[in-house]
């Protein structure tokens, strides 16, 4: 039995056996990547979508996503893929391949590669070997995740990464343990992504992290870092497990108040 370190679950695993998040696999004694170049979702988006207002505004990205997660948030909003085991894979590919089709995007609009959708660190070895590519053919580089990645790795990749996109999902480790994640984990990513361009998305969802208060300590933390960080304050609808009625504009529009107190760009979405 050998222990994953890429995240703070560190699952033990017997050979064969796959860790907690579905894609890491101890092999022949090593942990690896499970499917190296899984691809369920590829699309061209704006790059607002990830959402990322203050990175290349009106421009495109090719967004690629895999599956699994290592957290399980029962509101998720793309559970089919974060909680899948495999069985959603629409292709394997190669990040030459990958980086190839996003070169011949570039006539409509495309500036590089973002890694999205589910949780895409859990596929380290493939992203940072795109990321390496990537520079050499000048196309941006983007993550959408949810920080739960040891500092180790998360300070090897960072200087590929042109931009992060960081959930912040409570200010509490109680809500954390809620969602099988780690505060202490997030924030300590969220330091380390600010040294590129860094913005935080903060789903507000019923019942769990609706605290004006709590808002207002993560605004305050943010700031403490850079009063530039871009914050997203997203309504939530409900999804998978949890069927609160979505959260109130009101409550959205308070929340982005409180943090305005803080931080010099904050927006709300899905409103």
């Amino acid at each position: 039995m050998i222990r994953c370190d890429l995240c703070p679950h560190h699952c033990v695993l017997k050979e064969g056996q796959t860790g907690f998040c579905h894609q890491r696999i101890n092999k022949e004694g090593r942990i690896v990547l499970k499917d190296y170049g899984a691809i369920t979702s590829l699309s061209i988006d704006p790059i607002e979508k990830k959402p990322l207002y203050h990175f290349y505004p009106h421009t495109k990205i090719l967004s690629v996503g895999s599956y699994g997660c290592n957290m399980k948030c029962p509101f998720c909003q793309n559970y089919t893929i974060s909680q899948d085991k495999g069985s959603s894979i629409q292709v394997h590919t190669t990040p030459e391949k990958l980086v190839e089709v996003a070169l011949d995007l570039k006539k409509e609009g495309n500036i590089g590669i973002a890694f999205t959708y589910n949780e895409p660190l859990i596929s380290y070895e493939f992203i940072y070997d795109t990321f390496v590519l990537c520079k050499k053919h000048d196309l941006k580089t983007v993550i959408v995740s949810n920080g739960m990645i040891e500092e180790k790795y998360i300070k090897e990749l960072s200087p590929l990464v042109d931009a992060w996109n960081i959930d912040l999902k409570g200010f509490r480790e109680d809500i954390y343990k809620i969602l099988s994640g780690d505060l202490e984990t997030v924030k300590k990513s969220i330091q380390i992504a600010s040294s590129s361009h860094l913005e935080v998305t903060s789903l507000i969802v019923p019942g769990i992290n609706d605290s004006l208060k709590d808002m207002e300590e993560e605004a305050k933390w943010l700031a403490s870092i850079d009063p530039n960080i871009v914050l997203h304050v997203t309504r939530y609808f409900p999804e998978y497990h949890y069927h609160e009625s979505p959260t109130s504009i009101e409550l959205i529009d308070q929340m982005v108040e409180v943090a305005k107190k803080y931080l010099k760009y904050v927006y709300r979405g899905n409103c």
